[in-house]
């Protein structure tokens, strides 16, 4: 796994990091020593959002640098801007000088920037650090970063890495290392336990599906539970994607890896909570035992799901997963999943769908997302559309015909199998990076997991 970001000692000589936007850009300047100014000026250095100026000294050793900040812009990621220091500065030891408006963000920025997927490749190449500014908990800081530098690693590991046993393996050590209660089912015993769904999804992959459930907590504080969607690998079945939508299916188990990220920030954090985490697991894959366009399926609540695309495994697994979750009706019920491409058609890879069932919920979900940098926009369980989920011959169908809001009526169809908690929110995330940007590389990246995790923190911290 890639290795834990630390912020550098403070034991040494480090070299000054001004963060500059046009408001501060003349007294910044003025201040500057002679040859620094003079060569930003020669440089023709603005202060412009991601311009950056590394500056030598009289002698020509390493000074100063020169970063501009954007501070006016609706930009939820520009907090983090400072990632983009971490990759771009010559190696060395650097401080804030001039900080900008969101110090923590800023320096988490830092350490998420410097996060890369070596596993497969010899690097070697050290990166710049930067000490910790003043006033920041930086132990909470590398925390956060931690957390999510795994979920990140969980989501770039092909799938003959992360196989379904080897993501069990990861939630267990997440178990292990935090004093949880787990349990497995697997294979047949998903069957003779009601798990009808996660079985037919799984039961063509060269590892059987199973379930992993995991305790933490006393059970007399506010129950919150976490499902995650953990398809380590997505061919669309026999309904099978074509080559160029089944190029990143390694990210199909994104879902889970939210769902851990978030529980190890949970954990660290030592919220007033128990938190329960379930994540259900499978391939989807071609074989003889495939599940097949027409097949009837009974989920774990008892209703029967007719299956009219192979492709639209995801609900299926979750469905079973969220029904075991909502029977002992939890206070908070969140479930992550990369779960359609329609939700990327209307909103892009950036921005995923958040659907509640509480007004609240959704509202502190998105006003902790903005705050932290890990944006969500709210979509309508339109009650009109639950129709089109009703299955011909069954309770259900899996995926509606025509393509209409293709992400609301998943959303509709899982919110069959939740009644008894008393909130629900689904996350549909992308779970990737299509392109790098200062704060996060290109691939993997569990969204929603620190936006959740702010909102919990404000509602059971301390």
């Amino acid at each position: 796994m890639t290795t834990a970001p630390r912020f550098a000692r403070d034991d040494g000589p480090t070299i000054p990091v001004h963060c500059v936007h046009r408001g501060t850009w003349g007294a910044i300047e003025a201040a500057l020593p002679e040859a620094v100014a003079a060569f930003a000026k020669a440089s023709g250095f603005e202060p412009k959002p991601g311009r950056l100026l590394v500056a030598p000294d009289s002698s020509g050793a390493l000074c100063c640098v020169l970063f501009g900040v954007d501070v006016d812009a609706d930009d939820a990621f520009a907090p983090l801007a400072l990632g983009a220091l971490a990759k771009r500065l010559p190696v060395g030891r650097y401080r804030l000088a001039t900080a900008p408006p969101d110090v923590p963000m800023a320096a988490l920025g830092f350490l998420l920037g410097s996060y890369r997927f070596d596993a497969y490749r010899e690097s070697g190449a050290q990166l710049a650090q930067l000490v910790a500014p003043a006033g920041v908990d930086a132990a909470r800081l590398e925390s956060v970063a931690a957390a999510m530098f795994f979920g990140r690693d969980l989501i770039n590991r092909p799938a003959n890495s992360l196989t379904p046993s080897a993501l069990e393996a990861q939630a267990l050590a997440v178990s292990s290392a935090h004093g949880g209660v787990a349990s497995v089912v697997q294979g047949g015993d998903l069957l003779a336990q009601n798990f009808g769904l996660i079985h037919a999804v799984g039961a063509a992959g060269a590892e059987p599906p199973r379930l992993v459930d995991m305790r933490f907590g006393p059970d007399h504080l506010p129950r919150v539970t976490i499902v995650g969607k953990g398809v380590t690998f997505d061919t669309g079945g026999l309904d099978i994607k074509p080559a160029s939508g089944m190029e990143i299916m390694k990210k199909d188990m994104g879902g889970a890896a939210s769902a851990l990220t978030l529980a190890r920030l949970v954990l660290q954090g030592e919220l007033k909570l128990r938190l329960r985490v379930i994540i259900p697991i499978v391939e989807n894959a071609i074989a003889a035992a495939a599940m097949r366009p027409g097949d009837v399926y009974r989920s774990r609540k008892g209703l029967s799901v007719e299956i009219t695309n192979t492709d639209a495994e995801g609900r299926l697994i979750l469905a079973d997963a969220l029904a075991l979750a909502d029977e002992e009706a939890p206070d908070l019920l969140i479930d992550f999943a990369t779960l359609t491409g329609a939700a990327r058609v209307a909103l892009g890879p950036d921005l995923p769908p958040l659907y509640s069932t509480d007004d609240v919920l959704a509202e502190d979900i998105i006003a902790a997302g903005k705050s932290v940098g890990d944006p969500l926009w709210r979509m309508p369980l339109w009650g009109p559309y639950a129709a089109m989920v009703d299955g011909s011959i069954a309770d259900l169908q899996n995926s509606p015909a025509g393509g209409f809001a293709g992400s609301i009526t998943a959303a509709l169809f899982l919110k069959r199998f939740v009644e008894k908690a008393k909130a629900w929110a689904h996350c549909d995330i992308y779970g990737w990076n299509p392109k790098a940007r200062a704060h996060a590389s290109e691939g993997g990246e569990p969204q929603a997991a620190r936006a959740v995790f702010a909102m919990l923190e404000r509602r059971y911290g301390g």
